[in-house]
């Protein structure tokens, strides 16, 4: 499915005030593109298990979970918020691919007793710091009620709706799920959108700039199916406490131990980097080059990038050599490196629009990710105030959601 990228045009001040409305005032996003697949019946938990590398029995009706699907490789099939309408019904909310017909080949030759199949829901995202104020003129103040990763039914113009505070941006904000969308899909959208404009927001694209400073990764950009959970942030997906069978936990549980060893069971691991070089304001068409600045040598690529104002700085995401890393740093390659102080330089081989120097290299530095905390804390982020907390005070814990 296509979706749009953009819809103020640049002489207007184009993707930049996109990301300005996104951050200082709301904005609507067309995100039909996530399809939701819906797996029902009365083995719905449990085939949900064993596909997903999270704990399925742990979420309850009306509550969803930000989780991957992993092949028997321990590659990521697909990332999503699950989300778990009743004890015998999940929708998995997919990142723009096809997850249908994996999740359909698993159950053939199975005893799982389910359902499964793609509805007619198509979600769209109120985002930004004004999105609560919108959604209270929308459906009333029972929105405040709404946890994040939490759900609730609603209606806007009439039409049956569900309703999560969730999002693709960092920002606050929040999913309105419309059913019945090839009827109830212009119903639904003109009267959100008309209440983001009277709040002083308008739609916008997705906007890859913000997801990139919160170090949200794409499907098929930042990550696909041959690149590990461990690679790329994603380690705390895996836990160490699921006693349940599910796809790529053999060889899965197998990388966990060997980082835990100090060893690296991948050739390259995704970091963080702060480049130098003329403001990207665009799609980038391809990975760019990283190259070790030390030997000239060519030694990873950029998956994405974009200019961040407020850091004035090009932002990346990019894969370097595990090795390298691993020598500059005590840090195990887990989760925990991208929280770390690491002083390495890389190169990286710009389009010469970007380059300081047509046919130069620019120099970038690896930094923490996320660049730009969420203002919903992620889970990996989640995870981190709770171990912080257990580790000054083992008598009190945050009262966040850990999802």
């Amino acid at each position: 499915m296509y979706h749009p990228r953009a819809y103020i045009d640049p002489d207007e001040g184009g993707l930049d005030t996109e990301y300005d409305l996104l951050v200082e005032e709301v904005t609507l996003m067309d995100v039909a593109v996530e399809r939701q697949i819906r797996v029902e019946g009365p083995d719905a938990e449990a085939f949900v298990n064993y596909v997903i590398t999270r704990d399925a029995t742990e979420i309850e009706p009306m509550r969803g979970k930000y989780a991957i699907c992993c092949n028997q490789d321990g590659g990521i099939l697909n990332d999503f918020v699950l989300l778990r309408l009743a004890d015998d019904e999940f929708w998995f909310s997919i990142a723009d691919a096809d997850l249908k017909q994996w999740l359909q080949g698993v159950t053939v030759n199975s005893d799982f007793e389910v359902d499964i199949d793609e509805i007619d829901v198509s979600p769209m995202q109120v985002q930004g710091p004004k999105s609560p104020a919108v959604m209270e003129a929308l459906v009333g103040d029972v929105v405040e009620d709404i946890p994040y990763y939490g759900l609730m039914e609603a209606t806007v113009n009439d039409i049956p709706v569900l309703v999560s505070q969730t999002g693709f941006s960092g920002e606050a904000g929040f999913e309105i799920y419309v059913r019945e969308a090839t009827e109830n899909a212009e119903g639904v959208w003109n009267p959100v959108l008309e209440t983001v404009e009277a709040h002083g927001g308008a739609v916008t694209g997705i906007s890859h700039q913000r997801r990139i400073a919160a170090g949200i990764m794409s499907l098929g950009q930042d990550m696909d199916d041959e690149t590990s959970p461990f690679q790329v942030n994603l380690g705390f997906q895996v836990p160490d406490d699921k006693d349940a069978d599910y796809v790529g936990k053999t060889e899965l549980e197998r990388q966990q131990e060997a980082i835990e060893n100090g060893a690296f069971p991948f050739t390259h691991k995704l970091v963080g980097l702060k480049m130098a070089g003329e403001p990207i304001r665009d799609y980038a068409p391809d990975f760019w080059i990283v190259s070790d600045p030390e030997t000239g040598e060519e030694c990873g690529y950029v998956t994405s990038a974009w200019w961040n104002p407020g850091l004035e700085a090009n932002l990346a995401l990019a894969f370097v050599p595990a090795a390298k890393l691993q020598a500059a740093t005590d840090v195990p390659l887990d989760d925990s490196i991208y929280d770390a102080d690491v002083d390495m330089e890389f190169e990286v081989h710009l389009p010469d629009e970007y380059a300081e120097e047509a046919g130069d290299p620019v120099y970038a530095t690896v930094a923490k990710v996320p660049f730009k905390e969420s203002v919903n804390p992620s889970a990996r982020e989640q995870a981190k105030i709770h171990a912080r907390d257990e580790m000054t005070d083992s008598g009190s814990r945050t009262s966040g959601d850990r999802e």
